[in-house]
């Protein structure tokens, strides 16, 4: 841990936002918040999903507009329009949802829009671009060529791409919006590294974690904030566990304790020779229990996800022996794992677990629509008292059923990612980080419905 003598001082801030406000249709995201950073200082914002942090923080990265209050840098009243103002004013934001090119190289992505070019012919100095990647993957700790494509790359790795781009701006003001939610413990600590660094080279940072213990690591001050309104604050010597999470929820959060009870039913799923596409040589079996959880570990890119995906028929190079219960299951697609009860949350809660443009009880009821159709006619009432269910027993603050997925937080859309299996009553639920960027209390309830 950095020593309290480094910390920066009472200087005048760098940035300030000022009674800031903001609504959506059926819904107050922020209400009159106000907060502010220093030069050189760690800033962590914490509250629970639906908080309103990513949306204040969209603002600061020109997203979003307020619909009130007043944003200051140096003092000065300034106005941000769009992302390219926010830019301007040396504003860098690293979003939770990755915002990568998956068809270009890590060096392409990384200064995409600020290419340098070789004159006379304003052609891409491609040549620079590269020489100047490298230095910036090794800074993070990224032993990758700056020619690797993003689509090769495991999610974590293209997190670390767009931390590196982040850095490659030189801004005065960084924000990481759950920077770490894909990465390793290794990978951790080298970005709370690189954030030292930061903070020594006078770099503002506003760091929005769920993961209390690199809060208390790394940040100088906290901010909470509570159903869109500011709950308090936390000066360095005050930052521990339980003082944030009092003033997240504003409840007691107990942990779970689980069962030492063995499975009602051995063997009930058997998989054999489960291979994926990343590693056909390589294969995994395993027996799972009716009533046991099964954990998967390893490092990020050992083939975890992609075993998963075989197993459920996602991967058209892999594949896998599966029996339940007495019958072997022929499952070529998700549609025939689906059949069988087996269902899987995955990992990227918005590019395969979601449609964000549908609402939450279009999302909730998609997977078994001939559940709620009568003569090829849904039902919308028998949709909407099933999606009231996941939504009262999972916690998922949204305005209603009718709301966009796309509206809610990303904690919210990921219960929505998991509401919608639970509402078929799965045999086996498999689930690939069902915790990602969720916060601690929403944890404790996932862990709890386990």
């Amino acid at each position: 841990m950095t020593a309290d003598t480094g910390r920066p001082s009472d200087a005048a801030p760098l940035l300030e936002m000022r009674g800031v406000s903001k609504c959506f249709p059926g819904v107050v995201a922020l209400d009159d918040v106000s907060l502010s950073i220093r030069r050189g200082e760690v800033l962590a914002l914490c509250g629970e999903n639906g908080a309103g942090k990513s949306t204040l923080m969209k603002i600061l990265g020109g997203v979003y507009q307020p619909d009130g209050g007043e944003l200051r840098v140096d003092g000065k009243p300034v106005r941000i329009r769009n992302v390219n103002d926010s830019m301007a004013l040396g504003i860098a934001f690293i979003h939770q949802e990755l915002n990568v090119l998956d068809n270009l190289d890590i060096a392409a992505n990384i200064f995409l829009g600020r290419e340098p070019l070789v004159k006379p012919f304003c052609l891409i100095d491609r040549k620079k671009i590269h020489a100047d990647t490298e230095p910036l993957l090794k800074r993070l700790g990224l032993d990758l060529p700056g020619t690797t494509l993003l689509r090769e790359l495991s999610i974590a790795q293209q997190q670390m791409v767009e931390i590196a781009k982040a850095l490659s701006l030189e801004a005065r003001v960084i924000i990481m919006d759950e920077p770490t939610s894909s990465l390793t413990l290794t990978e951790t600590d080298r970005l709370l590294e690189a954030i030292d660094g930061l903070r020594a080279q006078g770099t503002a940072v506003i760091y929005i974690s769920h993961r209390l213990g690199e809060v208390s690591r790394c940040a100088d001050r906290v901010e909470v904030l509570r159903d869109g309104r500011n709950a308090g604050g936390l000066a360095r010597a005050e930052i521990d566990h339980d003082s944030i999470v009092a003033k997240m929820v504003g409840r007691q959060v107990r942990n779970v304790r689980v069962p030492s009870t063995s499975a009602r039913t051995a063997g009930f799923l058997k998989v054999r020779d489960a291979r994926s596409g990343r590693y056909p040589e390589q294969s995994v079996s395993f027996d799972a229990g009716r009533g046991e959880i099964l954990g998967f570990a390893g490092l990020v890119g050992a083939g975890r996800s992609e075993i998963l995906k075989a197993i459920v028929g996602l991967d058209e190079r892999g594949g896998a022996e599966v029996t339940l219960g007495d019958k072997r299951l022929d499952i070529r697609s998700t549609k025939d794992a689906i059949g069988h009860g087996i269902f899987l949350v995955p990992e990227d809660r918005r590019g395969e677990g979601l449609v964000t443009a549908m609402t939450v009880r279009e999302n909730t009821t998609l997977p078994d629509l001939a559940r709620y159709s009568t003569s090829g006619l849904i039902s919308h009432a028998r949709e909407t008292v099933v999606t009231e269910q996941q939504v009262s027993s999972l916690r998922i603050k949204t305005p209603g059923p009718e709301a966009l997925v796309r509206n809610l937080s990303g904690g919210n859309q990921q219960k929505v990612a998991i509401g919608k299996w639970l509402a078929m009553g799965p045999k086996v639920l498999i689930l690939d980080e069902p915790t990602r960027g969720i916060d601690v209390g929403a944890k404790a309830e996932i862990y709890k419905l386990l």
